[in-house]
């Protein structure tokens, strides 16, 4: 039985993508290194970890797999550590309901990661 995702992997282009992806993921949004190799480092999210390769990438060609959301418990602060340190917004943070039953209301904002990936950075309200 699936129990949830352990993890989401992607990879690097170039040799110095893995310092801008420990600035962005661990120093901008706090996640913690569970686990590094010399091919990679594993990200704990707080419900499941980000895989990073050192080399492999496809050039940030957008997949299947449209962007990976973040829980937070502070989107406009997120955001905001986000663009200060260079990365592009491409959705300002936003209240929404989803229109589900019940409704869902939740507060939401999309950025561009390190490696070319689509972060949503998602808080329940």
């Amino acid at each position: 039985m699936i129990r949830g995702i352990h993890h989401i992997s992607m990879k690097c282009d170039k040799a110095d993508d893995l310092d801008r992806v420990k600035l962005f993921y661990c120093e901008l949004l706090g996640l913690k290194v569970k686990r590094e190799w010399p091919a990679g480092i594993m990200l704990d999210t707080g419900s499941g970890l980000l895989e990073i390769f050192k080399s492999g990438g496809n050039g940030g060609v957008l997949g299947t797999i449209r962007h990976v959301a973040l829980a937070s418990d502070d989107v406009d602060g997120d955001i905001a550590r986000v663009r200060d340190a260079g990365f592009e917004v491409f959705k300002e943070p936003n209240d929404l309901v989803i229109p589900s039953d019940p409704p869902f209301p939740v507060r939401m904002a999309f950025c561009f990661g390190p490696l070319g990936e689509q972060v949503e950075l998602f808080q329940e309200r």
